[in-house]
């Protein structure tokens, strides 16, 4: 790929979301024109943090109408578009019909954005979004990798409709892209696998899975105990950064992981616990490991024991080597990112809600 036009917009899907929102704050303070995606243009209350952003930017933002599902409802956004950011994806753990809820949007999706690439000329490279659960199904496989982590030349085999169907779907919507970046030949495809993400929101009002995680941290929920379950995580701004990186780098491409720190609840806890445990009230203790199998399932029907058996109790480790050599990433101390978040999270009154 050519270096970009910077007289050219760039489409972000999603436009509202966790890490879009810092995605495409990052354009716009970078001097680009951002056409922007969500479900509904005049709801002014949702949008008001992205068009606090295009205020005092040089770059200028444009909303457009449009469903995931829908065929063709990319076209306006995407036209005159040179690069385009896939960032939309349904992000839940619990859900009644994996296949309608989250296997269905994450490829129908993909494809409708994917596929509406090629009806235009202007489109040169697409950055998606896709995860670290996408390489790995469950953390005991670490130990079966030959450098005891994870890298980008490994994919998750193991999950399934029944087991991890988040992961599932992760998995799916990336191999569909990859299937048709292979069919297309007038734009490119590079993809972000990133780790569990945290830090503040561009808008504090979140209803992310990264925000109940740590508000169940901090509001009593965890006292009895944490699961020692292990995260590699990333800061949403480092996220967003890198997404950003590996659109406009023309020697970006292939797969990327994107992960800062890994860490365990209990340590994410007990950094929070140092600065917030005055007031705020921390798990300090794991939870035994036959205790989660036991009553796992019954607390949260997606914990399963299968899970259990599989990721409780197993470091995670990933290699963001190719990140740091090929993006010129470099990531945010994992306090910093907790600490940021958490702030936000009192100061909007999250844990009143």
């Amino acid at each position: 790929m050519t270096e970009l036009d910077k007289t050219k917009p760039v489409l972000v899907t999603g436009a509202t979301g966790y890490v879009a929102g810092w995605i495409v704050k990052g354009l716009l303070d970078r001097g680009y024109d951002v056409h922007a995606t969500v479900r509904d243009p005049d709801n002014s209350e949702k949008l008001k943090y992205l068009n606090a952003a295009a205020e005092n930017a040089p770059g200028n933002i444009s909303y457009f109408k449009a469903d995931l599902l829908d065929q063709g409802a990319f076209s306006d956004a995407m036209a005159g578009c040179q690069l385009v950011f896939h960032t939309a994806s349904p992000f839940v753990l619990s859900v009644s019909d994996a296949q309608k809820e989250l296997i269905d949007p994450a490829i129908l999706g993909t494809s409708n954005v994917l596929t509406e690439a090629n009806n235009h000329d202007s489109v040169k490279r697409i950055v998606l979004t896709s995860s670290v659960v996408s390489i790995y199904g469950d953390a005991i496989e670490v130990h079966q990798t030959p450098e005891g982590m994870f890298n980008e030349d490994q994919w998750n085999t193991t999950s399934s409709l029944t087991h991890q169907p988040y992961s599932y779907s992760k998995v799916q919507a990336e191999k569909k892209a990859w299937e048709l970046a292979e069919a297309a030949n007038q734009w490119d495809l590079v993809v972000i696998n990133p780790g569990f993400v945290l830090g503040p929101g561009l808008s504090p009002i979140s209803n992310s899975e990264s925000f109940k995680v740590i508000k169940q941290m901090g509001d009593g929920s965890s006292k009895p105990g944490l699961p020692d379950l292990h995260m590699a995580t990333v800061d949403v701004r480092d996220l967003a950064d890198a997404h950003i990186k590996a659109g406009l780098l023309p020697e970006a491409k292939g797969r990327h992981v994107i992960t800062g720190q890994s860490a365990s609840m209990l340590e994410m806890s007990q950094i929070l616990s140092e600065k917030y445990g005055r007031n705020y009230s921390f798990g300090s203790k794991i939870l035994p490991k036959w205790l989660l199998w036991l009553v796992g399932p019954m607390v949260n029907k997606a914990i399963t024991r299968k899970f259990i058996s599989l990721n409780v109790g197993h470091p995670l480790k990933f290699d963001n080597s190719k990140s740091i050599n090929q993006l010129g990433m470099s990531y945010r101390p994992i306090k910093e990112t907790l600490e940021h978040m958490f702030q936000q999270m009192i100061d909007f009154d999250f844990f009143k809600k």
